[in-house]
């Protein structure tokens, strides 16, 4: 019989491609019974209601115990973020004491193998994460994985794995299993403060970055260093570490051996002569007096780090470098890391970059290959909306000709915190350092403005974690006929 998974909060992208994960497992792979998947949410809505019922997942709107019930009480309840307190399925849990995990928990029990890769850093986990999944995939390995976001690569966000003998046999080093995931470091579950990765068990770490970020959890610079100081101290002493010149400033170490990587001298992978255009960005990978060629579509600077990252994982670990070199050649990226939307006289981008620092790194890059106007449209975070986050601000936008606040998503305030600042306010805040800022805080203006502003060689970017409520789709279709497309 098979066993009943049921997911409270499914249609978020990490908790559908988890879903999605259990109902592809074979039968044979679970002691002769496959997984039976239902899940709930407050909508549903393409691509992730697609996915998912292409998947063969039931699912329904709303928050019903009789619903999840309805076959029996199911075996496990993964309980997501969105799940209230007041929610009445995570209730009827509780009430009913049925079997339930937190996303990470889930992590844990099903997806870490023996070899356990993490990626973990303030910016550049998810994509670096899906990288070396595709370097691992493209070099005939086959990983359990997750990552947050959608593979512009015709790869699902989670996959359980399987052991690939022919891999084994070919790549000798790499005997045994292995896991990659990206380590998250903001809260567990509304019952667990701690971060998701305290529960992957690293073996092999990647750490990309360490920018305080999440204000609403880490309330100080030391709170937020000090947890990604204990997931380094995790990594067994025989471990692996690859840490970004960025973060290796702050991480304390005792004699541990540390592969660095960077573009300054002193790293053991030095990434080199980067060359960026609208189509791509190519480099050199330096590294025990050889230089490695490397060239992704994917945009910005960043990439060449996370690239260089992710390079020096892949080889450590016994990967040949011609065939991590064709795997980042042939990688698309991740929706929403400097998606490129609209491509014509206006070119539109979506992207994941929802604090100061995110930005002003997309931004950066943006103007590198763009020299007409940038107009950007940003919205933050929960925990980049705190009063302790806003001198991060300073000079965060410095590459945009312009900065649109729009009105921002509702959140959840504690009568024990501070306030969070509206749109209004930081709008005020950004033109503390920036010439030309707006606060819009009605779509069909805000998209009415910006296409009475673009011209030819324009480019327009939507920075922020939430969807712009539709913003991005409707300005695309008014600009369309402009284009190319």
């Amino acid at each position: 019989m098979s066993k009943h998974l049921h997911f409270i909060g499914i249609c978020g992208v990490a908790m559908s491609a988890l879903a999605i994960a259990f109902k592809k497992v074979h039968p044979d792979q679970n002691g002769g019974a496959g997984y039976k998947i239902t899940g709930s949410d407050v909508g549903f809505y393409p691509p992730v209601s697609t996915h998912l019922k292409d998947a063969g997942v039931d699912f329904y709107p709303g928050w019903h115990p009789d619903k999840m019930m309805a076959s029996g009480a199911p075996n496990l309840v993964v309980v997501g973020n969105v799940a209230s307190s007041h929610n009445p399925e995570w209730l009827y849990v509780q009430e009913h004491k049925l079997n339930y995990k937190s996303y990470p928990e889930v992590i844990r029990d099903f997806f870490i193998k023996t070899n356990s890769i993490v990626c973990a850093g303030t910016f550049g986990k998810s994509t670096s994460t899906a990288l070396l999944t595709w370097i691992f995939k493209y070099a005939k390995i086959n990983p359990s994985y997750m990552f947050g976001g959608i593979s512009l690569n015709e790869m699902p966000a989670a996959d359980l794995g399987q052991t690939n003998v022919g891999a084994r046999h070919a790549v000798p080093l790499l005997d045994g299993q292995w896991s990659i995931v990206e380590g998250d470091e903001y809260k567990t579950a509304r019952w667990d403060n701690s971060p998701k990765f305290d529960y992957y068990k690293p073996t092999h770490l990647l750490l990309t970055s360490v920018v305080w970020d999440h204000a609403d959890v880490y309330p100080t610079e030391k709170s937020y260093f000090e947890v990604f100081q204990k997931l380094y101290n995790s990594v067994p002493k025989t471990g692996l570490r690859i840490i970004s010149e960025k973060a290796l400033p702050l991480i304390k170490h005792n004699g541990e051996t540390i592969i660095s990587y960077g573009k300054t001298a002193g790293c053991d992978y030095v990434y080199a002569n980067v060359v960026e255009t609208v189509s791509g960005v190519s480099f050199n990978i330096l590294y025990k007096n050889q230089s490695y060629p490397v060239a992704t579509t994917c945009l910005g600077e960043y990439m060449a780090d996370n690239a260089t990252g992710c390079f020096a994982m892949a080889l450590e670990c016994g990967l040949e470098p011609n065939k991590i070199i064709a795997a980042i050649k042939s990688f698309k990226g991740v929706k929403r890391r400097l998606e490129k939307r609209l491509d014509g006289k206006i070119t539109v981008f979506d992207t994941i970059a929802h604090s100061p620092t995110k930005a002003q790194a997309d931004l950066a890059s943006l103007r590198q290959v763009y020299k007409n106007k940038i107009i950007a449209v940003f919205e933050p975070n929960s925990g980049n909306r705190e009063p302790a986050a806003l001198p991060g601000y300073a000079h965060a936008f410095s590459a945009a000709s312009e900065v649109i606040v729009p009105k921002l998503t509702k959140i959840k305030t504690s009568p024990t915190k501070a306030l969070p600042i509206e749109g209004d306010e930081l709008a005020t805040v950004i033109a503390a350092t920036h010439t030309n800022v707006k606060y819009i805080d009605d779509d069909q203006k805000l998209i009415t403005y910006i296409k009475n502003q673009v011209n030819s060689g324009d480019v327009v970017v939507f920075l922020g974690s939430h969807g712009f409520r539709g913003m991005i789709e409707e300005l695309i279709t008014s600009l369309r006929p402009q284009s190319r497309r």
